[in-house]
């Protein structure tokens, strides 16, 4: 997959580093994955949900933390919009992001 904002990543990980590793290993993982389709997402993330227009949310660090992506099958792209604490996830909209 082409992982795009992965300044989203980086920026995340500078304000919280114990996020980094995580982050770090799902960007490598997800840079590896060819997902065709949420089945493919669903076999690498057991734990991943499905949200409106191609959203997936992927908990990250035995889920201290959670990523939301749009994810374009088609085109092998999966675009970061999200990353924060559950905190932080909960005060979203997770269908606007």
């Amino acid at each position: 997959m082409r992982i795009f904002s992965h300044s989203t990543l980086v920026a995340y990980w500078k304000k919280h580093p114990d996020a980094e590793a995580p982050l770090r290993a799902w960007y490598k993982e997800a840079k590896r994955a060819a997902w065709r389709g949420p089945a493919d997402v669903r076999a690498s993330y057991r734990s991943a949900d499905f949200v409106g227009s191609n959203r997936v949310i992927f908990n990250v660090a035995g889920n201290k933390y959670r990523l939301v992506a749009w994810v374009e099958y088609e085109f092998f792209g999966a675009y970061v919009r999200f990353v924060g604490s559950h905190a932080e996830y909960d005060r979203i909209d997770v269908t606007k992001v």
